[in-house]
């Protein structure tokens, strides 16, 4: 579908990459962002949006945020914390969410979602992964709860005539990337104590990074290009980056030079996939190859990072 001139709701459109999204999309189009700005700022909304704000488990608010004039859902909104303290509750919040998303947007007969799901699907798999990888074997209840939300999503596809889109995102990173994520985590750390560096797991992880101009690019892209009743795309890099090769970046760019010390073992947390690479075939055969490698994707995110207010 052509994204011009349509009634557009994005949910967690305050966040991350939903802010960037309203960005990109709020000039051809109406904008309505709907976001409880837990995670998110209304700073970040872009002048001309209309905001909706509130819980999504509150159908009331979902009520409010799409109605008969939506012609598009993008479904950002999540707790998004892979290492949640409670990942049971987690897990109930997210799938809860996209329930009471999908279920409005039946009664009002809007069939189109694009939804925001995760790398973390795949679980430990070999690289590079592609879409159709199985079994699909998450180890974190933040991916279990994505798989369950893209089967969701199928469902409605296939018996109420949605179409889907589904991006399984690797890291993204950029302007307006929060703590918890590792480099504005590195850069809070060097800003305290520029003389030490401590690194979770080994510094041994490695991942695809990719800036999230070009995931918004590839989202739009997909949306606009893909016609299929559900349609799965990876948004990555072809490359990857290691998690000390991103304190050496980051500390480049600062102009410190730190000692590292490390927590130990081969990942950072519970539920953490030590190396992730996506394939990106499928979404370089539609049209849409990323230009930065992973490597300059961190470094640019570092330096537009650096002169921010990390919160």
């Amino acid at each position: 579908m052509e994204l011009s001139e349509k009634r557009v709701c994005i949910t967690g459109g305050g966040g991350f990459v939903g802010s960037h999204l309203a960005d990109e999309l709020v000039a051809d189009n109406e904008v309505v962002v709907a976001d409880r700005f837990g995670n998110g700022r209304r700073a970040w909304v872009p002048d001309g949006a209309e905001v909706v704000a509130g819980d999504l488990q509150d159908p009331a608010v979902v009520a409010e945020a799409v109605d008969e004039r939506t012609d598009v859902v993008f479904h950002l909104a999540a707790d998004k914390a892979v290492d949640a303290d409670d990942p049971d509750e987690q897990f109930r919040l997210n799938t809860a969410m996209t329930a009471n998303v999908v279920e409005r947007m039946a009664a009002v007969g809007c069939r189109n979602v694009a939804f925001t799901s995760s790398s973390t699907v795949y679980g430990e798999a070999p690289r590079p992964t592609p879409e159709d990888y199985a079994p699909l074997e998450p180890i974190s209840a933040y991916g279990a709860a994505k798989l369950a939300e893209e089967s969701l999503l199928s469902v409605y596809a296939h018996s109420r005539d949605f179409s889907v889109w589904a991006f399984r995102f690797a890291n993204i990173v950029g302007p307006r990337l929060q703590r918890g994520a590792v480099v504005p985590d590195f850069i809070h750390k060097l800003r305290e104590n520029p003389s030490e560096l401590e690194i979770l797991g080994d510094g041994r992880q490695e991942k695809s990074y990719m800036h999230v101009s070009e995931c918004v690019e590839a989202m739009c892209h997909v949306v606009e290009h893909a016609d299929a009743p559900v349609n799965t795309y990876n948004l990555g890099t072809r490359t990857t980056t290691s998690v000390r090769t991103i304190a050496d970046i980051v500390s480049e760019e600062m102009g410190v030079d730190p000692d590292y010390t490390f927590t130990g073992g081969d990942r950072g947390w519970t539920g953490d996939v030590p190396r992730m690479r996506l394939s990106v075939e499928k979404l370089a055969g539609l049209g849409f190859d990323p230009e930065d490698s992973s490597d300059e994707a961190v470094r640019r995110a570092t330096r537009e990072l650096l002169g921010a207010d990390l919160g």
